[in-house]
Order: structure tokens, then sequence, then C-alpha cells
């Protein structure tokens, strides 16, 4: 039987632009596979390593022409915004190249012996190694930043493991076009082009994420696939680590004080973060505390004038496009929902934004009403009329886990007057991050920034976004009363290298 094509398909019109591949068959899978893995030696060298992501970076830009328009062709996100992406995904590389560089996230760790201690303390000396084949499962949503040079690709490739991308359907030229970049970069550092391997289709992910010499996976996308991976994954002979971005609803709560003091600026804003990339954003605010009343209902007044001036847009593809419209449909025949401006179909090949309202006693006990606390893929929130407190909280406690939670202060709450304590403690659980008077849609590439959160959001406790990124693909080993000449050259005593390290107790930089 023949493989399958590969087709770009243009989310404009929803025809094939071209064929780009084939489907990889188990038998490319493996070899994938294994060409990667035999390539992990040539990134033991720290130096190479960096070298690498910094071409890579560069060799990026240079293209970024034939990358943003091959970019938008396939995704019709427009050329600012994958302007502004492909530079994020640059900059990404080259501050991943920076912390490989600095060396602390090896974790060097050395004691020695204690005889006086209880008990005794060996030689021991500790530091981070690289797990192996890593296999990346790009995102539909962000092209570049969570694709073939995304953040799961140059995390991996810092902490020095050699990487397989299960390329996304809905940019399959571009996902080429990226992977050759980053082959080049390679070739340009002595690193085999099998560094970074690329297959397409739905059963060569399956046979990815089940290949022996595969030992972590990072996956962004959907529940459903997510769970299936994941599931697969621990289901192995051999376990491996799978960390997974899911879904999220983002919940924000808008305070009574708040809404009397700034109305208008918070519909507003609210408009602009659900509807941005034409509500295809992971972080997009998908439900909406807001007090009944009339501060509430300007709020809301601002958030139709604002949603009602939106235009209507083109989603990735139109299997989400078909799914959008049929779940705001089916969430606006509950009872009590209303649409002040009604989602939906936009034209023949794109959805017009709108909100869902409904009061928040629905949302407070299990029932038909729990579709509204599921996330809904494209330009909608649900705002939720909450009378008091009590009921604000106990919508809160019904919620999964989130990427983000924000919460809209006065400025007196912003000072320690009122619930604003009380707010970011209940936010505190639902998220990775948590926000004040600010929106979730946009992720900042910073040492300090997490990019997760409780399940479903994530499937594990570490960020796919930022510095600590990185600490997913390695492990910890440690070296008991081994002679100097058979350590690493990381752990001796005389740091050849010149890492941040903790000796003998003491922090040395």
């Amino acid at each position: 039987m023949a493989a399958a094509p590969v087709w770009s398909v243009d989310p404009r019109t929803g025809k094939q632009r071209e064929q780009v591949a084939v489907e990889a068959t188990a038998q490319e899978v493996d070899a994938t596979v294994r060409a990667a893995h035999d390539a992990r030696g040539a990134l033991t060298d720290r130096t190479v390593r960096a070298a690498f992501l910094r071409t890579a970076a560069d060799k990026l830009q240079a293209a970024k022409d034939q990358l943003v328009e091959a970019a938008d062709a396939e995704t019709a996100l427009g050329p600012v915004r994958l302007t502004g992406e492909l530079a994020r995904t640059s900059y990404q590389l080259r501050a991943f190249a920076d912390i490989v560089d600095e060396g602390a996230f090896l974790d060097v760790v050395i004691n020695h012996p204690d005889d006086t201690a209880t008990p005794p303390i060996p030689d021991l000396r500790r530091y981070k190694v690289p797990l192996g084949v890593v296999a990346v499962y790009s995102a539909s949503n962000f092209p570049f930043a969570f694709s073939v040079a995304g953040g799961d690709t140059a995390s991996a490739l810092a902490a020095g493991n050699p990487v397989v991308v299960k390329a996304h359907p809905d940019h399959p030229a571009l996902s080429e076009l990226v992977a050759a970049v980053l082959r080049r970069a390679a070739a340009e550092h002595g690193i085999p082009e099998g560094v970074l391997g690329l297959v397409h289709g739905f059963e060569a992910g399956i046979e990815l994420i089940k290949h022996p010499l595969v030992a972590a996976a990072g996956f962004t996308g959907s529940i459903r696939g997510g769970r299936a991976l994941f599931d697969a994954a621990a289901a192995r002979p051999v376990p491996i680590p799978f960390h997974g971005e899911l879904g999220s609803l983002n919940p924000v709560v808008v305070t009574e004080a708040a809404a009397a003091e700034r109305a208008e600026a918070i519909g507003t804003g609210l408009a602009g973060s659900m509807t941005l990339g034409v509500g295809q954003f992971c972080v997009k605010p998908g439900l909406v505390l807001v007090p009944t009343g009339a501060a509430g209902d300007g709020l809301v007044k601002s958030l139709t004038d604002a949603v009602s001036d939106t235009d209507a847009g083109v989603l990735l593809d139109h299997r989400m496009r078909d799914n959008f419209i049929a779940g705001v449909a089916e969430r606006a025949e509950l009872a009590d929902v209303e649409t002040p401006v009604t989602p939906g179909s936009g034209g023949e090949h794109t959805v017009s934004a709108g909100f869902l309202t409904v009061p928040a006693g629905r949302l407070a006990a299990e029932g038909d009403h729990d579709l509204l606390l599921e996330e809904c893929f494209g330009p909608v929130t649900v705002v939720a009329r909450y009378d008091d407190d009590a009921q604000a909280r106990a919508v809160l406690s019904r919620l999964p886990g989130n990427l983000t939670a924000t919460v809209h202060l006065s400025t007196e709450e912003t000072e320690g007057k009122g619930r604003g304590t009380e707010i970011l403690a209940e936010l505190t659980p639902l998220a990775g991050r948590v926000l004040v008077n600010g929106w979730p849609t946009g992720v900042a590439v910073a040492a300090a920034q997490h990019h997760g959160g409780p399940y479903p959001a994530t499937t594990s406790t570490s960020t796919s976004v930022g510095g600590t990124a990185i600490e997913r693909w390695m492990r910890p080993v440690v070296y008991q009363t081994t002679p100097e000449a058979l350590l690493p050259v990381e752990l001796r005593d005389d740091n050849p290298l010149g890492l941040p390290r903790r000796f003998n107790g003491q922090l040395e930089r």
C-alpha cells in the first residue's frame, strides 16, 4: 500500500496547494529515530551546542521572507504576527545558547568525604545529563514558536538531546523548510543532520512515542490527542516522561470594585485578548466572572461594543472552523445562556467573534452547563455573572487546572484592601501563572516565566517557556568515590570549565 501524500492546504480556501511529503512508515520512523540516536555524541561539547543554536537562530532570520510567506500560506495568521513569532523563536534559541554557555543548568554539586557526619558522607559528585532522543509534537497555533524550531526543540537540543519532530498537518511545508534550516546549521558545526529528524502522519506520531530509543516527549495540543499520547508513553515497557500542554480555560475574576472603577477599559481589554489571533491562543481567557449589577452591566456593554467591531477571521483549518461553529451553537442552546454578540460562521471560510453570558449559579454545581467550563478553541468567551463572592468562589472551586488565572482589582484592592489577597489565594492552586490587572495572552520568553499548570493544562509541573524548560530533558546522576581521572570534567575539583556549582555546601559562581 502506497504511503499517503502530505499536502499543504490553504485555510483561506480549504484547497490543497502542493504535495509536500508522504506520511512516514514505521520503518521510516525507526530510521529517523536511530539517526537521531546516533547523532547524540555530537552534542556532548557545550561550546558546539551553543554555537549550533546561535547559527540556527541566524539562519532562521536570514530566511525570514521565505519562511513567513510559507507560514502565512498554511496558517492565515498574517505576516505581522508571523514575523514577530519568528523573531521570538530566534530569540529563544539564542537565550538557550546563553544558558548552555553559563552552565548552571547542569546543577553541579560536590561533597567531599566527611567521616564526622551521621551517617558518614562519602565523596559524592552530582550533575545532570541528557535523557536521549526527544520526540516533539508540533502545535497548530504557533507554527514557529511551538513547532520544529520551537521551545521544546530548542530546550531539548540545549540540554544535549537530539530531537525527532512530528510535524503538524496544518503546516507541513513550513515544517520541512524550518527543519532544513536547522540541519544546515548543524552541518556547519560538524553535527550530523540526523540530530533533527522530521516525520509526518498520524500513525508516525504513534510509532514515535512507542519507539524504544525515544527517551522523552513534548506535546502541545488538545486534551484528547495529548492524553492518548500521555497514556501511550506510560504504557510502554519502559515508560518515559511526557510533557504535554493539553488545554486551558484561563479564568478571569473581575471584582465589583474593579468593574465600578474601569468597566470600559476592562471590557475593551477582554475583547482584545479573547479575539487575538482569532482566539487561537492557548492562554485565551475562556471564562470571565463578572459581577451582576450596574458596574458589571457596563463591562458587558463595553465588551459588546468592542467584539462587535472585530472583523471575521480565518481559523487554522476547516476542521477547527467546523468544531468552533458546532461548539458555540451547542453552548448557546443551554438554558439561561444569552449571546450579546453571537459567535459562529462569518462566511464560507471565516468565523465571527462573540461571547456568551450565563448566571454563575448555573456553573456552581454539576450539570448540563459543565460544557461552558470546557475550552472552546476560537474567538469566544463565557461571561458568568455572579451575585456575591460565595458564588464566585463556588465556580472557581469547580475548575480544572489552567495555564493562567487572572484577577482585575480596583486601586484600593491592589493596596491590600478588600478581597484581593483572598482571590489570589483562590486562584493560585488553579494555574501556573497568576495575573493581576492584565491579560494572559502573550507569554514572555524570560528566566522567571512559567508556562504550565495543574492537569489538564499540563501533564507535568514543568514549563515549556523560559530557561527552566531545559530541566525537562535531563536527569541527575551521582558519582560516588570515583577517582578524579575517571570523573566527567564537569565534576572535577579544579573546575576547568568554570561552572557555577555548590562545593562542600558553598555556592561558587
